[in-house]
Formats: C-alpha cells, sequence, structure tokens
C-alpha cells in the first residue's frame, strides 16, 4: 500500500512563469501510478497552485478519480464574513464545485485565536453540511498541548495535518510523536506533511547514509523517510512536494512497510544528522515572503548547512552565494525585525540564525 499524496507547493517558475504542461505531465504520471490525493492552499505561490490544480488535475478530468484538499488562510480574516470571500476565491480558482477536504490553513496559538473568534470552525461546518466540502480539518505547526484543547473544543473536524518525521519524532519543538499522539487519542486521521523535512532527509550526511545502506541496500535515503510516516497506523496521506518525473516514480514505489528494526535503525542515525545540520529549516519560504529586505533566507541556510556538513566544499558555495545575493538581499542585510521567525513554522531564531550565515558565508 502506498500513501503517498501530491503537494502543490513547490514548483519552480521557467522564466516568468510555472511550466504548465510539464505540471500536467507529473499529474498524469502520479494519476496513472495510482494517486488520487492533491494538496493546495490560498496562500501557496501567490495562487498559482490553485491555479494548478484548475488547470492540470480539474480540467479534463472526473473528480471521481481526485481527491482535492485546500486550505483557507483564516489568518487573513478580519470579521467572519471574510471566510466566505476567500471560500469563493479558493473555489474559483481551482474549478471546484467542492473540496475533498477542506482545512484551516496553518494553526498555532495566535491563528486558532482568529480562528476560534471569527467562528471559523463553524464555518467549515456549514460547508460541510452544504456539500461543499466532504471532510474538514486543519494544517497545525505548535504545541501537542494546544492541538489537545483544540480537538476538545472543536470535536467534530475529521483530520488534522501535522508534520511529521524521524528527525522530528521526538523534538521538544515541532513535537511530531505528541501530535500524532495527540490526534490518535482524539480519532482523528492523520495528513502528514514534510515527511523529508523539506528534502533533508533525502540528502544525508555520508556516515547516516552508509549506516542506512548497510540496513537496506535497495533503499534510498527518502525511501526511509516515507516509509516512515506512512507506516503510521493512523497516518492516511503523506504530502510529497515532487517536481520531477523521477520523483514521482520512486516514491510512488514506497510501501508503507518499515519493521520494528528498522525503526531503530532511524532512530539511531538521527544524532549524525542532527550534529550535521545547523538550521532545521524546510524550504516552506514562508520566511521569506515577509522579509522587508527581500532576503532568500531559505536558500542562504541551505548554503550554510551545506558548508557546516563539508567546509571543504566552500569553494564552490561561496560563489553560488555570491551570484545570487547579487540579485536579492544579502544575508548581512537582515534587520532583524523577526517578521520571518513570527512566520516560521519550525520556530527558528532566524534573526540570530542568520547572523551567523552571514559570517560563514561572507567571510571570503
Amino acid at each position: 500500500m502506498n500513501k503517498i499524496g501530491f503537494g502543490f507547493l513547490r514548483f519552480q517558475k521557467t522564466g516568468n512563469d510555472y511550466d504548465w504542461s510539464a505540471i500536467r505531465e507529473m499529474t498524469d504520471l502520479f494519476l496513472d501510478s495510482g494517486g488520487r490525493y492533491f494538496d493546495t492552499c490560498y496562500t501557496y505561490l501567490n495562487g498559482a497552485s490553485e491555479e494548478a490544480i484548475r488547470r492540470c488535475v480539474v480540467n479534463g478530468r472526473s473528480r471521481s478519480g481526485v481527491q482535492i484538499c485546500d486550505k483557507l488562510p483564516g489568518y487573513l480574516c478580519r470579521r467572519p464574513a471574510d471566510a466566505l470571500k476567500y471560500f469563493d476565491e479558493m473555489r474559483l480558482r481551482c474549478s471546484a464545485d467542492y473540496f475533498d477536504v477542506l482545512m484551516l490553513h496553518w494553526l498555532n496559538a495566535k491563528n486558532y485565536e482568529i480562528a476560534d473568534r471569527l467562528g471559523q470552525f463553524e464555518f467549515l461546518e456549514e460547508q460541510k453540511k452544504a456539500g461543499n466540502a466532504v471532510r474538514i480539518g486543519f494544517s497545525y505547526h505548535d504545541s501537542a498541548e494546544l492541538l489537545d484543547r483544540i480537538l476538545t473544543e472543536h470535536p467534530n473536524v475529521d483530520v488534522v495535518q501535522i508534520q511529521l518525521n524521524y528527525l522530528d519524532w521526538d523534538s521538544a519543538g515541532i513535537q511530531s510523536r505528541l501530535c500524532y499522539e495527540t490526534c490518535v487519542k482524539h480519532g482523528k486521521k492523520v495528513i502528514v506533511m514534510e515527511p523529508l523535512k523539506g528534502g533533508t532527509l533525502s540528502s544525508l550526511p555520508g556516515e547516516a547514509e552508509q549506516a542506512l545502506r548497510a540496513a537496506r541496500p535497495d533503499w534510498s535515503a527518502a525511501d526511509w523517510g516515507l516509509r516512515f510516516a506512512q507506516s503510521m497506523p493512523e497516518v492516511e496521506t503523506v504530502l510529497s512536494g515532487m517536481v520531477l518525473p523521477s520523483q514521482i516514480r520512486q516514491n510512488m514505489a514506497v510501501p508503507a512497510v518499515l519493521t520494528e528494526e528498522d525503526r531503530k535503525t532511524l532512530f539511531s542515525v538521527r544524532g549524525i544528522i542532527t550534529g550535521k545540520t545547523s538550521v532545521a529549516c524546510t524550504g516552506c519560504r514562508y520566511c521569506e515572503t515577509h522579509c522587508p529586505q527581500r532576503i532568500p533566507i531559505p536558500d542562504y541556510f541551505a548554503m550554510f548547512n551545506e558548508l557546516c556538513r563539508s567546509p571543504e566544499d566552500g569553494w564552490k558555495i561561496l560563489p553560488s552565494y555570491e551570484s545570487m545575493s547579487a540579485s536579492r538581499g544579502r544575508a548581512s542585510e537582515c534587520i532583524g525585525c523577526g517578521q520571518c521567525a513570527e512566520h516560521c513554522p519550525q520556530h527558528l531564531d532566524i534573526p540570530r540564525i542568520m547572523k551567523e550565515a552571514a559570517a560563514a558565508l561572507e567571510s571570503a
């Protein structure tokens, strides 16, 4: 059994636009490989993600063959009526009469207060009763304690989308295990995001890669991460932001199978990975969207991580930094406003880390 869902979040532009024919081809390949579930959000790619749903998933297809999840940006609402305004725009962008899953996007303490005050959970229930949504839920980035409170106060949701991977399983900040167990406690099915932590678990430090290869020679690093997330009994879908046909072929061939011995192997290499990764950035780019200096924060953090793992490759990495920073804000131009950290699902102290990255990347 395979539980992979297609996350429409990470498509890259070719020139000034997206390669719609390539996205359509990947959508066809995903469906031909047995996939059905597509994930989008009002804010993803500044609306282009929902446009991709319309162009590549909905147009010319029967809805019986696909499942679409979209997320309402409740945190943008200022009054109760705004929820309907955004919802109508979501349906128009996607050309969808209904959504198989309708979620509130990105609940945390701050956004939950808005959702609760403006009656957004009641709005979801109204859409479900009206036939505009088959199931309802929310995506979540906060503590298991708050999650327990939300599910206690709003028990009518069907599903919860959480970040879950073996690196964050016992994390004090992300709390993957505790959040998963909280969903199970309340009888909710789980949708997984960041199973590979933004690609971090696809390209491992050499020592970690060798340990996994020794245990399972035929599995890639990504296979391990996807199997871990899929093996959780209450997980029904594991989202992957695939951008290449090869990734679709590989991921759709990975079944939801992981033995207890495999789990022990994974947990044994976590220390190697965390010791080699300076910044646990997943590349979601929420920080970049809110940066007044236009600093490509995830790209610089990726370079910083690579430099920390392989300082001997600095001569390869630093020219890339200089090339990118020539047209974008430099790491040292961070003004420490904190807007990035406020919007970081990983709870990273971005201004502090940016100083460290600047020191490393601009030392030459």
